[in-house]
């Protein structure tokens, strides 16, 4: 069974507990075998297809999800999160601002912000953000066009100023995360870690072994 970790979460009592891992996913059947892992949640990314097919997929995986008490966020789309009834939604920074995201899922699901700096993380954390994302942390090949990599200290940045648990996103491996640990985030986020796996299900218990889960 999927174990997700209690954490004191954004400016309300009623938002759920902050998973440590968060597997990004664009199929059911990555997010299942993410489950299968131990996965506590799957953040939801899928571009180019229909809204209608989105949806679709995203009620598939909320089903695995709960059957294992695990956690479906979705990014960008609010109002797939609501027609799924999945668990919270994660902003980029081109989304709709986390204040919009906060009205409109109310004060029982989680919002995720993404952050590259302290300033940007407060304010999140300021207009009702149960999490902040920060990255990207290392290189990576899987999401073209970011920034420079901020590494574990741009992460221990951002810990020291907010009261809310700081996920650390981009080039996560498992033999990254106990320097991302000891830096202050409270868990990683992963796409190729798992994505590109031979055997998604395994590298997934590997990354929660490694995050003492």
């Amino acid at each position: 069974m999927a174990i997700v970790e209690t954490f004191r979460t954004g400016i309300d009592p009623v938002t759920p507990p902050v998973p440590r891992l968060h597997v990004i996913a664009d199929c059911a059947s990555l997010a299942d075998a993410a489950f299968q892992g131990g996965a506590p949640a799957v953040q939801m990314r899928i571009k180019d297809v229909s809204d209608a097919e989105v949806l679709a997929e995203c009620r598939r995986m909320v089903a695995a999800a709960h059957a294992v008490d695990g956690v479906v966020i979705v990014n960008d789309r609010a109002d797939i999160a609501l027609a799924a009834e999945a668990d919270g939604v994660h902003g980029g920074a081109d989304d709709l601002p986390v204040a919009m995201l906060r009205h409109l899922l109310g004060p029982d699901r989680l919002v995720g912000g993404t952050a590259r700096d302290p300033e940007t993380a407060l304010r999140h954390q300021d207009d009702g953000a149960s999490y902040v994302g920060v990255g990207p942390v290392y290189t990576t090949d899987t999401k073209p066009g970011l920034p420079e990599p901020l590494g574990p200290a741009g992460v221990a940045n951002v810990v020291a100023v907010v009261g809310i648990p700081v996920i650390a996103i981009a080039g996560i491996t498992a033999s990254r995360i106990p320097e991302l640990l000891d830096a202050g985030a409270h868990g990683v986020a992963v796409i190729g870690a798992v994505a590109h796996a031979v055997d998604p299900a395994a590298a997934t218990a590997e990354l929660m072994e490694a995050l003492g889960a």
